[in-house]
């Protein structure tokens, strides 16, 4: 039987009380009550954080008749309730250090409110501590505090690092209560799109357990495929089911993979297939940062990094790998122990969505706008399918050779060679082609690999002064990179690009068939 849609809605009692689709996720809210008492988990934006915040609160106070019918319903104490303080930096931007002091206050004011406490402190550190404690000391039970977006004040200012910066200040002295207040604190569980670095917000939190990347809450938040196939059975119908997959699954935090639970409750009202998630929030900072940096954006399709890497977010410390995990657009896709102790995570696209539309968007970074790239692409897919690879050679001559030089003058992303290589990969990955950059054999690492339509295009970059040197041409033959895609049994071309470091223009182009 088909139940409403719970699009849009983070109340747990509402989606309980109206008949919604709700995955059970009580089993891991048991787990975290039973094994710890303080926790942190990071996961990117519209991935139900604030759903499981609030059934945390409703457990911990006791509000029996929700769970009825869930895993945790015959295993919770329900005779005892705790007092429950819950904080969200959810709504709204702001934009000023006054204006978070003004939300901070006006939080332990409503809270004071509801228990019909006066304030005792001026300040906001104060203050909250005098909540926690008084609040533990009225209900005769420790407190459970829950707090939501703990690092939106400072994401919201990361174009404006000295903002960002007082943000981080205050907020790092606010949490510090916490680990202060901990004999009159139950359970403490704060969520975000981002961690910080330990030296900077959480040097006075040091006893938060990070469950991000713990492999049995991979999937906390987000739909696993077993919940596709069952919670949201009756809503498969008319839809291809590795489409659903290709388009939205892969999202991994170490454990079983999940969907982006906005993407499928969209793509099941709508019955189309579209960019949900990506289209709710474009990535500019995060588009801006790649472009300023010269990130070289093959390397999204396999970055290999550190957990150090991973977590080493800060505002004046801001990797790529770091904001690319941390906020979606890429995955943990596998997880290698080179050496005892020492792991190394292998990150990829999560899904199609993700790959086509953080291309599509860095090609609108890269070119300026996006109605340049627009018809390119569209005529890129008609060259692919015709296999026309002299009129391909055109559409990358007439391409490079339209971009005005002052636009090269005015954008730093310029001077790095992999800008190059890096607009032609993404033409390609916004298609949302099967494409292997970097693809490794025994002699050598091959730039981009594209498999459609029944062929198979081997693309070698170059980047020379003047004169096109036959260079890249001369690679692709001498390390033999077709002998390895000889196994598919389709047509192979060899495609050898060289882009001039001085003219800024392709200069060479070469093709042969393998």
């Amino acid at each position: 039987m088909r139940k409403k849609l719970p699009i849009g809605i983070q109340t747990f009692s509402k989606i309980r009380e109206e008949n919604c689709y709700y995955v059970d996720k009580t089993r891991l809210a048991l787990l975290l009550a039973e094994q710890g008492s303080h926790y942190f988990l990071s996961r990117p934006r519209r991935f139900g954080k604030s759903l499981f915040l609030d059934t945390l609160k409703e457990l911990f106070e006791g509000n029996e008749p929700l769970f009825r019918g869930l895993y945790i319903h015959d295993k919770w104490d329900w005779n005892v309730k705790y007092p429950v303080i819950r904080i969200s930096f959810g709504g709204g931007v702001l934009g000023s250090r006054k204006e978070l002091d003004a939300t901070l206050h006006h939080h332990l004011a409503l809270h004071e409110e509801r228990l019909s406490l006066a304030p005792l402190s001026p300040d906001i550190r104060s203050r909250f501590a005098d909540l926690i404690r008084r609040t533990a000391e009225q209900s005769g039970q420790r407190v459970v505090i829950l707090v939501d977006e703990y690092d939106k004040p400072i994401l919201d200012n990361l174009e404006k690092p000295d903002t960002a910066r007082e943000m981080r200040e205050a907020l790092r002295d606010f949490y510090s209560v916490i680990k202060d207040s901990d004999a009159h604190v139950k359970f403490a569980f704060l969520t975000g799109v981002s961690k910080f670095s330990k030296v900077s917000i959480f040097s006075g939190l040091n006893n938060l357990q990070d469950i991000t990347i713990a492999k049995r809450y991979s999937a906390i938040c987000g739909y696993t495929d077993t919940d596709v196939d069952t919670v949201f059975a009756p809503e498969l119908e008319g839809l291809d089911r590795e489409d659903i997959r290709r388009w939205y699954n892969g999202y991994n935090w170490t454990g079983e993979s999940v969907y982006n639970p906005f993407d499928l409750l969209l793509l099941f009202e709508a019955r189309e297939f579209r960019a949900w998630w990506f289209e709710t929030g474009t990535p500019t900072f995060l588009v801006k940062h790649l472009s300023g940096k010269g990130f070289f954006t093959p390397d999204l399709a396999e970055l290999r990094t550190s957990m150090t890497l991973l977590s080493a977010f800060d505002v004046d410390r801001i990797t790529p790998e770091a904001i690319l995990f941390q906020t979606g657009y890429l995955t943990i896709a596998k997880v290698e122990e080179i050496i005892p102790g020492q792991m190394v995570y292998s990150l990829s696209y999560p899904n199609h969505e993700v790959k086509t539309s953080l291309n599509e968007a860095l090609l609108s970074c890269y070119l300026g706008e996006d109605e340049q790239s627009f018809p390119i692409r569209l005529r890129l897919i008609d060259i692919l399918k015709k296999n026309d690879l002299p009129a391909l050679k055109t559409l990358f001559h007439s391409f490079y050779a339209s971009i005005p030089s002052e636009w090269y003058t005015r954008n730093e992303i310029a001077r790095y060679e992999g800008y190059y290589a890096s607009i032609f990969y993404s033409y390609f990955a916004a298609l949302g082609l099967d494409i292997i950059p970097e693809d490794a054999s025994s002699r050598g690492r091959l730039d981009m690999a594209v498999r459609f339509n029944g062929h198979i295009w081997l693309f070698e970059f170059k980047v020379v002064e003047m004169e096109p040197e036959g260079k890249a041409m001369q690679q692709l033959k001498e390390r033999r990179y077709a002998d390895k895609y000889r196994q598919y049994g389709e047509p192979i071309h060899l495609i050898g690009v060289e882009f001039s470091r001085t003219t800024r223009t392709i200069v060479g182009f070469e093709v042969e068939e393998g």
